[in-house]
């Protein structure tokens, strides 16, 4: 199991990679955000809806909520609307972050999807799922990116905690 600093590094990550990702997505026109493709939700649109209203539906699963309906995947919305929705899932969800201690990642929570099925989850796996599940979908984005010409953002985990290594110094 994750521990809560491990999860609260992942959190910013996932900040910063949706933001790379969002910039890049910002300046492109209707054509390009719903060209279909054979490959994540069909459009980059929907791919982007889906990486935002995930992270909004976990954040309200970790807190036990129900979400009626999954959100609709097929709105026509912008790149700069799409990041003022991930700005409030992210003030939801820091919101409820700084209270938890360790422990409180092992606490089961029981919450319906939008099917209404019922689930038993502990915090933390529910946490670990919503840091992880928008890394296949980027992926997926970065790949559309590419194929509309936009210069697609490197997203690697590796690629946001590396530092360059200090220039030798000469005596």
């Amino acid at each position: 199991m994750m521990n809560l600093e491990s999860i609260r590094t992942f959190l910013r990550y996932n900040d910063w990679a949706d933001g790379q990702l969002l910039a890049v997505a910002a300046p492109l026109v209707d054509e390009q955000l719903d060209r279909p493709f054979e490959m994540g939700r069909g459009t980059l649109r929907k791919t982007l809806l889906h990486i935002v209203d995930g992270e909004h539906v976990w954040v309200q699963r970790w807190k036990g909520q129900t979400e009626t309906l999954w959100p609709n995947e097929d709105e026509p919305v912008s790149a700069a609307a799409l990041r003022e929705r991930l700005g409030a899932t992210h003030k939801d969800r820091d919101a409820f972050v700084p209270a938890l201690k360790e422990r409180d990642l092992s606490r089961w929570v029981t919450y319906r999807d939008s099917k209404g099925s019922l689930f038993t989850a502990s915090l933390g796996d529910m946490m670990l799922q919503m840091c992880i599940h928008s890394t296949h979908h980027r992926a997926q984005a970065v790949n559309m990116l590419r194929r509309l010409g936009a210069q697609a953002p490197e997203l690697d985990y590796m690629y946001w905690v590396r530092r360059p290594a200090a220039e030798p110094t000469t005596q």
